[in-house]
């Protein structure tokens, strides 16, 4: 055998251990040539008589793999291309079926070759590499706290192809297989084994010797479902208890997806279809809906994004190489609200010593509260022991004392959002920190270069916004002063990535990159009721476009008098025009005639009954001049002009230089306001859907509701030479 990612040796008892160990990885990841190896070393395996069986494990420690290289994924769409234009389309897309099912025929080979074939997982393993245990005759997972199993492909517009649906829908109850399937989450040991998706739990030194004694006593070759007699758990597709779960499960796809989302339409499809045959035509209709959406925008999408992107961007794309990476050891917060007691939460849980500052003692301890209180709740769910939280809150130095800050490599200022105040701050912190340290200043509104005034250094100075709530948000985007140098972006960027957020990086605008699009979402919602469209008609279609909240209810979790303040502050720098009056009329209403200032107050454009789920508020009527029928209303211009508008914004933020790399704003609006996944993001939804198509549609939009839907001068110009972003900035940075 010629074998570079595994290991291949056999004992005196002729059971056979296969360590998967790829050289120069840090994680075990699928693609060509360890599919050739594995096939290689199934087929020793099987035709070797001394051979009595074989354990599966991996070399790399807490960790079994991460499941398939999607980029192997998107190699198949670029040849599917390739041969289409030299070959014709039935000879690609023959290649593309070959090749995507490839994995899937390699399992059932190991399932199926007639020797006993066990797992021993020692740490995360998912997506392939969990359907490779799966096809496996017996599976034995360690006991570690970071070793997690799961099949997280429908997160990047996926689903299991290589018989996960099968298999998964064969071990357990149909219900809760597609439960599992449908939302991809990663499961601890206990859960597993709970769910009958593996055998055995043993620490992780005895995984080894535990697989092979199962194969030594004598383990089959052979899987549940090809034994005589085999029953599904939950019984035929077609009987009573059967069709109690298809009906629900569509209803739950329809209610979670709102249909925008073939990844898990097509999970149904698989499994119920494959439900109904043998095994192995079970996979090939698996195989074939797998295919399918493998070549389907939204997957590609998806997988550019979310995989591809976001990978990209978390292992350093923008930061500059000639800098040394920054270990860093003590960070200050200064402010201890609760954005930066959150700030200071996810540095200390990341292994950084903190100082948190704010104006006296008191404040200082309420704000290290905040930690206390995140680590409690995790171990009261199970996540967390009382030795990691008093770690963690002996890493804050809470204090008012801004000497501490003396030996900080980077200061992080969270103050309130007021010029005066970070002014003040600025100075007190540039007065006892090295000459060394970098400042990071946490805004959302205010200008870095005017804060970086301020600073003798501006070369380092630079802004990180942070999203709240920041333990849960993944999202940092790092602001680039007019005068921020390499080291303070690299600084930044090391910042972000040790305390395991995803950075973008954009340029000093007002409202910088995510609330100029996030803002427009609101106001789209503002404008919309103001023509008299039902509430909850606005909030239900904004779901159904692929938003996670309605533009109402987001404006309450912001706070509705934070809208006001910036519609006020725009029509101070920029005139009374630059908003719509009727905008400025209902939050005026809201804010200084109702005092209905968001959830912060427990009444916003919804009500918080205690203990009760929100309410639209009643009273949104009264505001309304006018009442529309909602069945004249049409539902696709509100979907477009809900999605449009953020679109419209973003194709503007790189028209101005804000954003330089379409990646940043893809990755950007699905992690910091979750424009619609499916999409990939708010440049991909441009480029996906064609910018010609996407500036007539704009115009029509345009036309029927306001300058604002006026596509800029850029997206003119794509359309017209047919470009796309990822292709004229891709092409702009290697001309570069």
């Amino acid at each position: 055998m010629n074998l570079n990612n595994f290991r291949f040796e056999t004992d005196a008892d002729g059971i056979a251990l296969l360590t998967w160990d790829m050289p120069g990885k840090s994680m075990n990841v699928i693609d060509m040539e360890v599919i050739r190896e594995l096939g290689e070393a199934v087929d020793h395996v099987a035709a070797n008589e001394a051979i009595k069986g074989c354990v599966i494990t991996s070399g790399k420690k807490d960790s079994f793999s991460g499941g398939a290289d999607l980029t192997m994924l998107e190699g198949f769409g670029v040849q599917f291309a390739q041969l289409a234009k030299s070959e014709g389309y039935d000879k690609a897309m023959s290649f593309f079926f070959d090749a995507s099912r490839s994995l899937s025929l390699l399992y059932r080979k190991l399932e199926t070759c007639g020797k006993p074939f066990a797992c021993a997982i020692n740490g995360v393993a998912l997506g392939g590499a969990f359907e490779l245990a799966l096809a496996c005759h017996y599976r034995v997972i360690a006991d570690g706290e970071k070793v997690r199993v799961g099949l997280p492909e429908v997160k990047v517009g996926l689903f299991p192809g290589a018989g996960g649906t099968q298999r998964v829908a064969r071990l357990m109850n149909t219900g809760d297989a597609l439960q599992m399937l449908f939302k991809g989450d990663q499961l601890r040991a206990q859960q597993a084994k709970t769910m009958n998706l593996v055998h055995e739990i043993a620490p992780v030194a005895e995984i080894v010797d535990k697989a092979k004694a199962w194969i030594k006593a004598g383990g089959k070759g052979v899987a549940p479902w090809d034994e005589k007699g085999f029953r599904l758990p939950s019984g035929k597709v077609y009987s009573p208890a059967g069709m109690m779960v298809w009906p629900a499960a569509n209803a739950i796809y329809r209610r979670e997806t709102q249909d925008n989302y073939p990844a898990v339409k097509a999970i149904l499809h698989a499994v119920y279809e494959g439900l109904q045959l043998p095994m192995d035509l079970a996979l090939k209709v698996e195989s074939r809906w797998f295919a399918k959406i493998l070549r389907s925008n939204e997957a590609r999408a998806m997988i550019r994004t979310l995989f591809v992107s976001m990978g990209e961007l978390n292992k350093g794309a923008r930061r500059p190489k000639n800098i040394p990476p920054a270990a860093l050891k003590r960070v200050g917060v200064v402010g201890a609200g609760f954005m930066g007691a959150s700030i200071a939460y996810v540095t200390a849980n990341a292994g950084i010593e903190v100082v948190l500052i704010d104006r006296d003692q008191a404040a200082a301890d309420k704000g290290k509260q905040i930690s206390y209180n995140l680590v409690t709740q995790q171990i009261s769910r199970g996540r967390a022991k009382t030795a990691d939280r008093d770690a963690l809150l002996a890493r804050i130095d809470a204090t008012p004392d801004y000497e501490k800050l003396r030996d900080c490599q980077l200061v992080v200022e969270a103050v309130f959002e007021d010029r005066t105040v970070k002014a003040e701050v600025i100075k007190k912190v540039e007065a006892v920190i090295s000459k060394d340290a970098i400042f990071a200043s946490n805004t959302s509104t205010l200008p870095i270069t005017s804060l970086a005034e301020n600073f003798s250094r501006p070369d380092e100075f630079i802004g990180v916004h942070f999203f709240s709530p920041v333990e849960r948000m993944n999202l940092v985007e790092v602001i680039l002063g007019k005068k921020t140098g390499e080291k303070a972006l690299a600084v930044a960027l090391d910042f972000v990535r040790a305390i395991r957020k995803t950075p973008i990086v954009v340029n000093d605008s007002r409202g910088f990159f995510a609330n100029r699009c996030v803002l427009n979402y609101i106001r789209e919602g503002h404008l919309m009721l103001a023509e008299g469209i039902p509430p909850a008609m606005i909030e239900n279609v904004a779901k159904q476009a692929g938003m996670p909240v309605g533009p109402l209810s987001l404006n309450d979790e912001v706070a509705i008098d934070l809208a006001w303040k910036i519609v006020q502050a725009t029509i101070k720098d920029e005139g009374e025009g630059a908003v719509a009056k009727e905008q400025v009329a209902l939050l005026d209403a809201m804010v200084n005639r109702e005092g209905r200032l968001g959830r912060k107050n427990g009444k916003g454009f919804y009500d918080y009954p205690d203990k009760q789920p929100k309410k639209l508020w009643p009273g949104l009527s009264a505001l309304q001049p006018t009442h529309l029928d909602p069945d004249t209303v049409d539902k696709d211009d509100m979907r477009d002009r809900l999605l449009f508008t953020q679109a419209l914004e973003a194709a503007s933020t790189v028209e101005d230089g804000v954003v330089t790399d379409p990646r940043e704003a893809d990755v950007g609006s699905i992690l910091g306001f979750g424009f619609a996944p499916y999409t990939g993001g708010v440049l991909s939804k441009i480029d996906f859907m064609g910018a010609k198509k996407f500036v007539a549609r704009a115009r029509e939009l345009e036309a029927k509701y306001g300058a604002r839907f006026k596509p800029c001068a850029l997206l003119e110009d794509m359309a017209a030479k047919g470009e796309t972003f990822y292709g004229r900035f891709a092409a702009a940075k290697k001309a570069a």
